[in-house]
């Protein structure tokens, strides 16, 4: 790569953080990374972030597909880059609330995200989760639970997830193993909406949630039955506060209805709405505001919360039981596997 250019990038696989890096160690002065375009919904322009440990040194700019095109197929185009920013280390907080009753030792926990992007007033994102949470925070102090909540409005989500990556990590491995299940709430109200289910099964999408996750997006399912309306299950992409749990291997579920996916005629068709356009046309742009709300979706949602968390919060029973099934799996395949290396020792003995 020559030294002191511009590299420029197209949209794929690994995360904008490690395309600018590399591209910073390769000798180049800025970055420009541009759409993957293999989908409608992935030809526009994106905020998007480096990341909240971000190490290149370097600016590096987003481009819509076609400007990406042009600019590889271009031999003559020569770019400059003006980056008006600021980049400075900032502190953020998280506010975590918890019941006066319940067992501590086991914690159906509930979360979403305070902070919004820059560009806009993030009343979609994440006001809807973060409103609909404090909500039915207030309604719950009228119940006595069996089990302890814990209600989470988490910092720096649109950093990096900063402020839940930060407190799981912090807890003691004693404190994170009484953490029963997380719920995340991320966009529960999209102008154009559909009810997604984080997909704990890994039945919609091939990645399976730690166990106990399928029983929660049983659960969720169940509430939208009995209002008569449909679901589908989300992808596990880990763009929003339940990464960290997933990773700590805590049994996870919750609501989303879409971001700058395009809508499918299908959907179209479930939900009402509009295809071929984006579920929030709003993401991370100034029009998030308090006309970017779908009221239908947020008093769906506000129940489905409600339901689940409420179900939870007196018996995690259809939790535990595949939280112990999952344990009897791998105890029988550990004594299947010592019984296949005794057999053959001993065959190899004779």
């Amino acid at each position: 790569f020559p030294s002191g250019s511009i590299a420029l990038l197209q949209r794929g696989a690994c995360n904008f953080q490690l395309k600018a890096e590399n591209a910073a160690a390769a000798g180049a002065s800025g970055v420009i990374i541009f759409n993957q375009g293999d989908t409608e919904d992935r030809k526009d322009l994106l905020n998007a972030t480096l990341g909240d440990s971000y190490a290149g040194g370097i600016p590096v700019f987003f481009a819509t597909y076609d400007v990406g095109v042009g600019l590889a197929q271009s031999t003559e185009t020569q770019v400059r880059m003006l980056a008006d920013v600021v980049r400075e280390r900032a502190q953020t907080f998280n506010l975590i609330a918890e019941s006066r009753h319940g067992n501590a030792n086991n914690v159906v926990m509930a979360g979403a995200h305070l902070d919004s992007v820059y560009e806009g007033a993030g009343i979609n994102d994440n006001a809807s989760g973060s409103a609909a949470l404090l909500e039915l925070a207030l309604q719950l102090q009228k119940v006595r639970p069996k089990n302890k909540l814990r209600f989470a409005w988490w910092g720096a989500e649109e950093s990096g997830l900063v402020g839940s990556t930060y407190y799981v990590n912090q807890l003691p491995a004693e404190q994170k193993s009484k953490i029963k299940t997380y719920l995340n709430f991320d966009m529960i109200a999209s102008p154009n909406f559909a009810y997604f289910i984080y997909d704990g099964d890994g039945s919609a999408f091939g990645l399976q949630g730690p166990p106990g996750s399928a029983a929660i997006e049983k659960l969720f399912e169940e509430y939208y039955k009995l209002r008569g309306l449909p679901s589908e299950g989300d992808e596990i992409t880990f763009r929003s506060d339940y990464a960290q749990f997933f990773q700590d291997g805590i049994a996870f579920g919750g609501l989303f209805t879409g971001a700058e996916v395009l809508k499918t005629p299908e959907q179209a068709n479930l939900y009402g709405g509009t295809a071929g356009v984006a579920l929030d046309p709003c993401y991370h742009a100034s029009c998030d505001d308090l006309n970017n709300i779908a009221q239908r979706a947020l008093e769906i949602n506000g129940d489905a919360m409600a339901f689940v968390t409420s179900w939870l919060s007196f018996s995690t029973k259809v939790v535990d039981d595949q939280i112990e099934a999952a344990k009897a799996e791998k105890s029988v395949a550990r004594s299947v596997q010592s019984y296949d290396i005794t057999h053959w020792g001993k065959h190899w003995i004779k």
